[in-house]
């Protein structure tokens, strides 16, 4: 009886070890073991590229391709692991990524160099059109909205299929070229031949700033050219050398009347600009108009007019230093209080989106006729040290100055 009991015990356990020992190495702690003697593995688990087998080895991210091959119906960039520009580790579960990418499963790409150490690395649906100068662009007008921000297009790049996957440089202040290695030069005029058109009378560049005020609804209906008195707001300035000076804060005082208020408001912008350190400005003159102009709301039979207060500043570049074309100045309109620099109570201006003929705006009024190029075409650039080296006769910051007879 005793040995019956002991063979049925020892017979259990055989039976036992058979049936843990079906599934390969118990399913190496990552699975299930099934009746049919199959492993279903947990979330991320299998063996090589299968989701079977012992579990023993990881699954590693899987992100849009960046190239592979076709399916049926002709589409391409569809899900690979490692998004087909790395390989997996299967100990780990992480991408071993080729040069060039990075990320979770080597998703994004890396910017060249690093971007240098002297600029920042930015999604392709980050950056906007306008150039250095932030600014709404309005292509239709040529000119450039005074709110922050260059005009992004998300929804356009939401639509690519490298949304959110390629990379690009975007240079600090002073550097540029694809991996911001290289320092800029100062451009100027070739003094040999400052201009584009001789024939013509001189042109310096102009450009128009135009804010409309918002009025009691916030679309300018209404509006009145009081709005803007004692307020105060700031320009900033952005060099050819991509470095950014913003003025001290300009305070709209009513002068008894509006040309007393448009003369005192046009000597404290021009002293502002040519203030800014390094003398980015050497020589400008400014011109304020304040005043009411039409507006046209509606279509057909149910056109309606209105009128709608502004303060229009026009800005010449004429210095030495300040020849040829300038970026857009840009208006530091929203309110910057108490820790904020420069302190100003800003602008109760119209806002974005009530209608492209009443948005404020910055332009190019007149195109400068002066030339300028990089060392003003007398020198070559050293763009390690951002200096010009001057050809042989000539001298100064943008080998402007003619030492010598050539």
């Amino acid at each position: 009886m005793a040995s019956s009991r002991v063979l049925a015990i020892v017979m259990a356990a055989t039976l036992s070890s058979v049936a843990l020992s079906a599934c390969p190495n118990l399913c190496s702690g990552h699975g299930t073991c099934k009746d049919d003697n199959r492993c279903e593995c947990d979330k991320d688990y299998g063996a090589g590229d299968e989701i079977f087998g012992d579990c023993s080895e990881m699954f590693c991210p899987y992100e849009i391709a960046w190239v592979d091959d076709p399916n049926q119906d002709g589409n391409y960039h569809s899900y690979r692991e490692c998004a087909g520009k790395g390989l997996c580790d299967r100990d780990t579960g992480e991408c071993d990524c080729f040069a060039g990418y990075t990320g979770k499963g080597c998703a994004r790409s890396t910017c060249p160099n690093d971007c240098s150490g002297h600029g920042t690395c930015e999604y392709i649906e980050e950056i906007g059109h306008g150039g250095i100068v932030p600014g709404h662009y309005d292509a239709t007008k040529g000119r450039l909205g005074i709110h922050k921000g260059s005009k992004k297009f998300e929804g356009t790049a939401s639509e690519m299929w490298d949304h959110h996957k390629t990379m690009k440089c975007v240079c600090d202040k002073g550097f540029f070229e694809i991996d911001c290695s290289k320092r800029m030069c100062h451009t100027g005029n070739d003094i040999l031949d400052k201009r584009l058109d001789v024939s013509d009378v001189l042109q310096t560049q102009k450009q128009n700033i135009t804010l409309y005020a918002a009025g009691p609804t916030g679309n300018g209906s209404s509006s009145v050219v009081s709005e803007f008195y004692g307020r105060s707001f700031a320009l900033t300035f952005v060099s050819t050398l991509n470095e950014s000076f913003t003025t001290i804060p300009l305070v709209v005082e009513y002068e008894g009347d509006e040309f007393g208020t448009e003369l005192a408001l046009s000597t404290q912008i021009e002293k502002a600009l040519e203030s800014l350190p390094n003398k980015v400005i050497d020589d400008c003159t400014a011109n304020v108009t304040l005043g009411y102009d039409s507006m046209e709301r509606g279509h057909g039979f149910g056109v309606q007019y209105d009128t709608i207060a502004f303060m229009q500043i026009e800005v010449a570049f004429v210095g030495e230093g300040v020849q040829g074309t300038q970026n857009l100045l840009q208006v530091e309109m929203n309110e910057c209080s108490d820790g904020c620099m420069p302190k100003v109570d800003g602008l109760n201006l119209v806002s974005a989106g009530f209608g492209a003929n009443v948005t404020s705006f910055v332009s190019e009024k007149m195109t400068a006729d002066y030339n300028s190029y990089e060392c003003g075409r007398r020198g070559k650039c050293d763009y390690d040290s951002g200096l010009c080296e001057c050809f042989g006769g000539y001298v100064g910051e943008f080998c402007s100055i003619q030492s010598s007879l050539v």
